[in-house]
């Protein structure tokens, strides 16, 4: 019986396969680049603004802090969108007639919110707590980049899965004190500015309250060893051997039955208590050492998808 297919057609056949192999791991790669490209996540780019708001201008040339717009940052899971009043509280007095502002005026005339488009705009699947990470030491410039240096805002990240993940695995090289949430200019710790920390070791306030993780942890650029004794609080003896703590040095006003029924002050004795700060010259040891301290969840404990997907 004569032969259907020709000898040649054999490496035909098999360079075929090696053909379409190469075809379908191109495609591949060409969609998860595509995938990544700031074309999907629309890192970089600058939307067209009802009014051409300027960060920089604000934040670094007038020094306006965060929370005096993003009101809700800081308990709330939206960072918040300010209205127009919040506008107009400045410019009802200042540059009151300049054509940049006329959608402004309007709003606040007519009551109509301002139409800004979101730069940073997650999908409705996926659930983000700005209140949580703000209050565990995440900076505002982690995320939104150096937003004081942003004549128009644009997207510094991509936001994607995977950015949130390496963060995830990996959160000391994020964390700062809670003091430097706002500070745009912070770079972390180094061998020329060194950062020293302790933690309080108070977990409840004087009426009981709880006081939150990340704010039992005290963090100065100053040398404390350069000021004197390490001081953090000095406190008067109760019958259990602890005292309150007191806001000031030197005797605590004990009250005592004076002449004619009068209560005068006599002084108490006080407990000196003092702390050792921890030095640090590197972002990672700060970054590790705030992550006990501030009882940062390891990546396994959020193992559940319902944490960031709703």
């Amino acid at each position: 019986m004569a032969q259907v297919f020709d000898r040649s057609s054999n490496a035909l056949a098999r360079f075929s396969l090696v053909l379409t192999g190469i075809i379908v791991v191109a495609l591949g790669v060409t969609l998860n680049e595509l995938q990544r490209s700031p074309w999907v996540t629309r890192q970089g780019q600058r939307p067209d603004q009802p009014i051409p708001f300027s960060h920089k201008h604000h934040v670094e040339g007038l020094g306006l802090q965060c929370q005096y717009c993003h009101t809700s940052v800081e308990d709330s899971s939206y960072a918040g969108i300010p209205p127009t009043k919040t506008c107009m509280n400045c410019h009802a007095q200042i540059w009151t007639n300049a054509t940049l502002l006329e959608p402004v005026r309007q709003s606040w005339a007519t009551g109509a919110s301002i139409q800004w488009i979101r730069v940073h705009d997650l999908p409705d699947y996926v659930y983000f707590n700005h209140e949580i990470h703000v209050n565990k030491g995440i900076g505002c410039a982690s995320c939104h980049g150096r937003v004081d240096e942003m004549p128009l805002m644009y997207e510094e990240n991509t936001l994607q899965m995977e950015w949130c993940l390496n963060c995830h695995r990996n959160p000391a090289t994020n964390l700062r004190p809670t003091s430097e949430i706002y500070n745009m200019a912070w770079a972390g710790p180094s061998g020329d500015h060194p950062v020293w920390c302790t933690s309080t070791g108070q977990n409840t306030n004087p009426d009981g309250s709880s006081i939150p993780t990340s704010q039992q942890v005290s963090c100065t650029t100053t040398d404390p060893t350069h000021s004197g004794p390490e001081v953090a609080q000095l406190q008067p003896p109760s019958p259990g051997g602890l005292g309150r703590p007191q806001s000031g040095f030197g005797s605590a006003p004990h009250p005592v039955e004076g002449g004619e029924g009068q209560s005068v002050a006599s002084p108490l004795p006080l407990q000196l208590k003092t702390v050792n700060y921890q030095k640090f010259t590197s972002q990672m040891e700060l970054g590790k050492y705030l992550t006990a301290e501030y009882h940062i969840r390891r990546p396994e404990e959020l193992s559940s998808c319902e944490t960031c997907h709703r």
